[in-house]
């Protein structure tokens, strides 16, 4: 190829990756009464109910106060939700609305378009776990513990759940689809995860068990970043996050390679 071909396509991509990442941030920050309030308000009832009533009752935990050993947990629930939900619901969205096959005859990198998606979806979770991390400093006080290792795990975990929406997205046949996923696995996987709870409390057949469930070691492995304890090997959980994320990739960009779901 020409060397004038390949920047001309490297900038039509590039242009691509922009305008959908800045369609993507503008679209949740235009509705954030919808998108980032509500986590908000959420996060804040679960750290009076559990953190404040329930914590006095239950004591110390890995030896710290129970509301904060659940503020690493609550924060990465939020960052998992509401990354999930920016993606699926965007991605199908657009599929609902026909818009998609226009990015699917476009001269533009299926890398390109997957990319934006999940960037969108990424600074999405993000902003909603600053936000619960800056509401959490009214409940508790929190200091990092290692930067790198609470960095990379928010990012790996926004960016797994990002491409997991994506999946979804592209398989839902309708509205009620895009709830099934968030309703009937990922809630039950975030709440047995160890935000609320050690796994050691549980007896060893079900501490065994839990280490099947991919939300302990994200939630872990942040716990790790922000208090210094885990439950888990972090070398392990970040191992497993980085399989996760090239796994998933892999699977995104084949389906938009062939199409499925999206051409009609």
């Amino acid at each position: 190829m020409k060397p004038e071909y390949l920047n001309s396509e490297l900038q039509a991509n590039w242009v691509a990756l922009q305008t959908i990442v800045y369609r993507e941030v503008r679209r949740f920050m235009r509705i954030w009464p919808q998108t980032l309030l509500p986590p908000a308000i959420t996060m804040v009832l679960y750290f009076v109910i559990f953190g404040n009533l329930i914590g006095r009752q239950i004591g110390d935990m890995g030896g710290f106060t129970y509301m904060q050993y659940i503020v690493p947990g609550l924060i990465m629930m939020s960052v998992i939700t509401n990354a999930y939900g920016n993606v699926v619901s965007s991605f199908f969205g657009s599929k609902f609305q026909r818009s998609v096959e226009e990015l699917m005859v476009a001269p533009v990198s299926p890398h390109t378009i997957l990319i934006g998606y999940v960037i969108g979806g990424v600074l999405r979770g993000l902003a909603v776990g600053f936000i619960v991390t800056l509401l959490s400093l009214f409940f508790t006080k929190l200091q990092v513990h290692h930067l790198g290792v609470t960095v990379l795990v928010v990012l790996l975990t926004a960016t797994i759940f990002s491409l997991c929406g994506f999946i979804n997205a592209v398989y839902a046949r309708n509205f009620d689809d895009i709830s099934i996923i968030p309703t009937f696995v990922l809630t039950p996987l975030t709440y047995l995860g160890g935000v609320f709870y050690s796994i050691n409390l549980l007896p060893p057949f079900w501490q065994t068990v839990s280490l099947a469930n991919p939300v302990l070691h994200m939630v872990n492995a942040f716990r790790y970043g922000i208090l210094g304890v885990s439950d888990i090997r972090i070398s392990i959980a970040i191992a497993f996050m980085l399989g996760a994320t090239t796994v998933l990739y892999i699977a995104c960009v084949r389906l938009l390679v062939s199409g499925r779901g999206m051409r009609q």
